[in-house]
């Protein structure tokens, strides 16, 4: 079987394409370095959403049943948006701020709501939200085979003025 002139060059062009990065996630390149190799393998899942609107909620709770009677103000923020990889069905984020405990809760994400929560320290809520009213804001979330788990929130590249 002879290949005409045409089929040739359209197999050479096919031939010298780069091949896609398989075990490269979207948004890689703000992932910061992995100096401690824990992050094995492909992930075996990723969600990604571009911000398309927020909310933030300042709440304040009395639990009257329990003596002495705590009073509580959470603080969180609310963040809706487009899924921008294949395969992702994120369609929210819940951000809470933690201001009493000394370690945060893992990042989890619920496939049956389709929803993200991520546990920041209260110190991060005014970077949070200057982001939010100052760019465009995407969340990652990336889980892997050995069970580590990575989420952001990070802009796209911004032109420095």
């Amino acid at each position: 079987m002879t290949l005409s002139f045409r089929s040739r060059a359209a197999l050479m062009l096919l031939l010298t394409l780069p091949l896609p990065a398989l075990a490269e996630p979207m948004h890689a390149q703000y992932l910061p370095p992995d100096e401690l190799s824990v992050r094995e393998g492909e992930p075996e899942q990723q969600q990604l959403l571009q911000v398309t609107e927020y909310s933030i909620v300042a709440g304040s709770q009395r639990q009257s049943n329990q003596q002495p009677i705590p009073v509580t103000s959470p603080l969180s923020v609310r963040l809706k948006g487009k899924p921008m990889n294949k395969g992702a069905t994120i369609a929210e984020v819940f951000i809470h701020f933690d201001g009493e405990s000394k370690s945060l809760k893992k990042p989890t994400f619920d496939e049956s709501n389709r929803t993200l929560t991520l546990f920041y320290p209260a110190t991060q809520y005014r970077v949070v939200v200057d982001l939010l009213r100052n760019e465009k804001v995407y969340v990652q979330f990336l889980s892997y085979p050995n069970g580590h788990i990575w989420a952001d929130l990070h802009t796209g590249s911004v032109r420095a003025r």
